[in-house]
């Protein structure tokens, strides 16, 4: 009876060594910078006329927000109430800055799967990948619509590596198209950009903007599937809305990618996953046990 225990206690734990997710993949590589829809680093943010966020507001090392409050032309945090708030100059939005330079480096650090030759995005579909930028233009363009096309894939993401600015004209958008059918899909998107990012007006955005420098959104633009995160310098809104969760309550786009080597290394969730320590405790002693009831045949 206790070998027949033993034997079904390593082949359970083996099982899990194949089913179960790679370990914190449940955690954003964003870290507790995921749980800002706005962070900034100096002189302030400035809001103009009524902005909606979901999602925390930080900055760090200043501590100044223009624009907080309240009155009509203020910023207005939805959620449940008491969900989300200001962290000025505190231990949390340093924290938080720390991961974001954490996940700003080694996002960069991912090999490219295509380096596209033209910095206007408008009228392209990139499925899920890692894509780079050739030349030396003044910034990655986007006047129009750019398509991220999932393939039908639970955990797509696309990494956007720009050495320079990111620039949108008025009324683009960034959508993504033939998501998964899975109740738990995970996706990413990631713009990490190496000076400043700019939308213009009435932009639909999508994804999470990580600023080497600054973050100027015009009136009206949304991200409605993720963050606007400036490194060293401002983040300024005008009559924008801004949330940190997708429509059906998921994350915002912070997913499908985890940490195979922290802080360094960043790897897509993908079908090969890496054994928990709660299954390799699991494992241990029923592979220990097998041993010794052969240790004990034997002899």
């Amino acid at each position: 009876m206790k070998h027949r225990y033993l034997i079904i206690l390593a082949i359970g734990a083996l099982a899990a060594l194949l089913y179960l997710p790679a370990p914190g993949l449940a955690a954003s590589i964003l870290g507790t910078a995921a749980n800002f829809a706005v962070l900034a680093g100096t002189p302030a943010i400035t809001n103009l006329n009524s902005t909606t966020i979901t999602g925390n507001v930080g900055i760090s090392p200043a501590a100044s927000v223009t624009g907080a409050g309240p009155g009509a032309n203020a910023i207005t945090f939805t959620g449940p109430p008491g969900t989300y708030g200001y962290d000025l100059a505190n231990g949390t939005a340093l924290t938080a800055k720390n991961d974001l330079s954490t996940a700003y480096t080694a996002l960069n650090n991912m090999p490219a799967t295509q380096t596209l030759t033209n910095p206007e995005l408008a009228g392209v579909t990139l499925p899920s990948g890692v894509y780079a930028f050739s030349g030396t233009p003044a910034a990655v363009l986007l006047d129009g619509t750019l398509s991220l096309n999932a393939q039908g894939m639970n955990n797509a993401y696309w990494v956007f590596q720009i050495p320079f600015a990111l620039t949108t004209g008025s009324a683009s958008s960034v959508v993504v198209t033939n998501v998964g059918a899975s109740n738990t899909a995970t996706y990413g998107v990631f713009w990490v950009v190496g000076s400043q990012a700019t939308l213009g007006t009435t932009t639909a955005f999508e994804g999470n903007i990580l600023a080497g420098t600054t973050i100027a959104l015009g009136t009206g633009a949304t991200i409605l599937n993720g963050r606007a995160l400036a490194e060293t310098a401002e983040v300024t809104m005008d009559t924008n809305t801004i949330s940190i969760v997708c429509p059906n309550g998921g994350p915002g786009y912070d997913q499908g990618l985890y940490y195979s080597s922290y802080p360094t290394t960043i790897l897509p969730v993908g079908p090969s996953a890496v054994p928990l320590p709660a299954t390799m405790l699991l494992l241990a002693p029923g592979l220990t046990g097998l041993a010794a009831l052969r240790k004990k045949k034997i002899i």
